[in-house]
């Protein structure tokens, strides 16, 4: 399985970025997606947005109505478009795939794509 982003950039806070995921190795329709965020400094990745196999998207409080996650399975792609961004939201921005079962996301060992750099000036 291999899952690479892009799309990340220097921005200044307000300004906005859209991230792409491209996935292969896997029945793309048959996993729930997400993107991650792991700060600078911080080792441990964080789920800040997923969407289902039926296309329902989620958001933790922290990013809700600035990032929209979307997914097109025609070419095995997830995208998360972020607006008003803060310097907080600096960091490196990771696809997963994964299980929705029972009002939680549940990520698949091992697929974890590399990640594509965001930073936010102040």
């Amino acid at each position: 399985v291999q899952l690479q982003a892009s799309g990340g950039g220097l921005v200044q806070a307000g300004g906005s970025l859209r991230l792409s995921c491209v996935a292969s190795g896997l029945v793309f329709s048959e996993n729930d997606m997400a993107w991650y965020r792991q700060a600078p400094g911080n080792h441990l990745p964080e789920l800040i947005a997923y969407i289902t196999t039926a296309g329902s998207p989620n958001y933790v409080d922290a990013v809700k109505g600035r990032f929209t996650i979307s997914r097109d399975n025609s070419k095995n792609m997830i995208y998360l478009h972020m607006n008003s961004l803060k310097p907080e939201d600096t960091g490196n921005y990771l696809c997963n795939a994964g299980l929705y079962r029972e009002s939680h996301y549940y990520p698949k060992a091992g697929y974890m794509g590399q990640g594509t750099l965001v930073t936010v000036s102040s």
